[in-house]
């Protein structure tokens, strides 16, 4: 069988009760290394979110798969950074990739920076929210049209507000 990126992520995070993965980097200035529009102590940081949400914007962790409520939500609204309140995403963009997080084939113009990550024993592409450094999960290359990208999104990562009816 040939190991993909998909199944070596799967395997390693989504299989049983892994919980958070951490990827420990100390204290937080944030996961990309650089100068961000909204910063924190590392103690505010631990004021302002969950402890799991801590562990995935500031130490660069992963949720369970299918453990967000967001990989559920359907409609129409933005998804921002818990973090900053960023607008990251449009639900308009939002698939069901099926590999238990939340999926976007594009992010909102100039709202997510990249990095390489070489962990896991794979190449991948990290994203940080653009204002506040936090981690939000990864890029990968097998998306659906227009861009075919997948933006793999940790939940916890993320807010979600309805559209206004």
């Amino acid at each position: 069988m040939t190991k993909t990126r998909r199944n070596l992520l799967l395997g390693a995070m989504g299989a049983g009760a892994l919980g958070l993965a951490i990827r420990s980097r100390g204290a937080s200035p944030a996961p990309g290394g650089g100068h961000y529009e909204v910063t924190h102590t590392d103690e505010e940081w631990r004021k302002l979110l969950s402890s799991d949400q801590y562990a995935v914007l500031r130490q660069e962790g992963t949720e369970r798969a299918f453990s967000s409520p967001l990989n559920h939500e359907k409609r129409p609204g933005v998804f921002s950074c818990v973090g900053c309140a960023l607008p990251l995403f449009s639900s308009q963009t939002k698939f069901d990739s099926g590999t238990g997080w939340p999926s976007f084939w594009a992010a909102m113009k100039g709202a997510v920076d990249e990095h390489r990550d070489s962990t896991l024993g794979m190449e991948r592409v990290a994203l940080n929210c653009h204002r506040c450094g936090g981690h939000l999960g990864h890029v990968f290359d097998d998306g659906p049209p227009p861009t075919h990208l997948r933006y793999c999104i940790n939940g916890l990562a993320l807010s979600f507000s309805p559209q206004a009816t």
